[in-house]
C-alpha cells in the first residue's frame, strides 16, 4: 500500500544527495520516533495490525537510507513502556511484529543490534526472541531498538545502577553525593558508551519527544515531519539530514 515514488521525487532526491556530498555534515547518530502507524491504517481503511506491519517494513527501508549516507548509529523508538498498556489484542500483534522486525534487522549485513529499554517488563516470549537477535562484534552501523522504553525510567535505572556500583565499592553516601556528575549518570544509561543523538526525527506531525532519550537529547537537533511513518519517504529523510547539516549547533554555548 506504499505510495509510488514519482520521477520528480527521484530527481529531487538526487539533488539532495548532491547537496549532502558538498560538505554538508551528516549526523553520526540518528534517533527516530516511528509515529503514525495506527492513523495511517485508519486512513487507508486497513487494520491496526496492517499499520504496524507497514511501519516495520518502513524501518528496514529507513536503515538502508541511513547506511547509504554512512550514519553510524540509529536508535528506533518502536515500543514504549506505555504502549504495553494497550489492548491485549494489539499488544500481542505488536509483539509478533517487533520480534520479526528485530530478527530482520539483525540479519542485515554490517548491522549490530542492541536493545535499549526495561527488558524486565517485556513479555517473556518477546524478550527471549529479542535477546536472541542481539549481536556483537564489528559492524558498519549499530541499531538500537527501544522496546519497553521510558525516558524517565531510564534515568531512574541509571541512578540505581550507579548507586549500587558505588556502594558495592564501599563508598559512603556523602562521598557519592559530592562526586555525582552528569558523566557518571551517562555511563549507566542504556546507551552508555555511545555518542548522544545528533538528530532526532519524528513522523506524523506530532512535535514532542514522548519520553524518548530524554537525557541524551539535551543538545540534539529535532526534525518533525507531517507524514505518517509508513508514508515516510527517502526524500523526507534526506530533507531532514540536509536541514540538520545547515543548522549551527551551539551545544548551549
Amino acid at each position: 500500500m506504499a505510495r509510488p515514488v514519482s520521477l520528480l521525487y527521484r530527481l529531487y532526491e538526487r539533488r539532495l544527495l548532491r547537496e549532502l556530498d558538498k560538505s554538508v555534515p551528516v549526523p553520526r547518530h540518528v534517533g527516530v520516533i516511528t509515529d503514525g502507524n495506527r492513523r495511517w491504517a485508519k486512513e487507508f481503511g486497513a487494520t491496526t495490525a496492517d499499520g504496524h506491519r507497514a511501519g516495520a517494513e518502513k524501518i528496514v527501508e529507513f536503515l538502508g537510507w541511513c547506511d547509504e549516507i554512512d550514519v553510524d548509529i540509529v536508535t528506533l523508538y518502536v515500543l514504549s513502556k506505555e504502549n504495553l498498556a494497550r489492548s491485549a489484542e494489539e499488544v500481542e500483534v505488536l509483539i509478533e511484529i517487533i520480534s520479526d522486525l528485530v530478527e530482520k534487522i539483525a540479519a542485515l549485513k554490517g548491522v549490530r543490534v542492541q536493545l535499549v529499554g526495561d527488558l524486565e517488563i517485556l513479555p517473556p516470549g518477546l524478550r527471549a526472541r529479542l535477546e536472541a537477535a542481539t549481536s556483537t562484534g564489528d559492524c558498519q552501523m549499530r541499531v538500537n531498538v527501544a522496546v519497553g522504553y521510558g525516558g524517565r525510567q531510564e534515568i531512574v535505572n541509571a541512578v540505581k545502577s550507579l548507586l549500587r556500583l558505588r556502594t558495592d565499592e564501599g563508598t559512603d553516601l556523602e562521598t557519592i553525593i559530592s562526586e555525582l556528575s552528569p558523566q557518571q549518570i551517562s555511563e549507566h544509561l542504556y546507551t552508555k558508551g555511545q555518542p548522544d543523538p545528533d538528530l532526532i526525527i519524528r513522523s506524523s506531525g506530532e512535535q514532542r519527544l514522548s519520553g524518548f532519550l530524554m537525557w541524551q537529547s539535551a543538545y540534539s537537533e529535532f526534525y518533525f515531519c507531517e507524514a505518517y511513518w509508513p508514508d515516510f519517504r527517502r526524500t523526507d529523510f534526506l530533507r531532514a539530514v540536509r536541514d540538520y547539516g545547515l543548522r549551527q549547533r551551539r551545544f548551549g554555548k
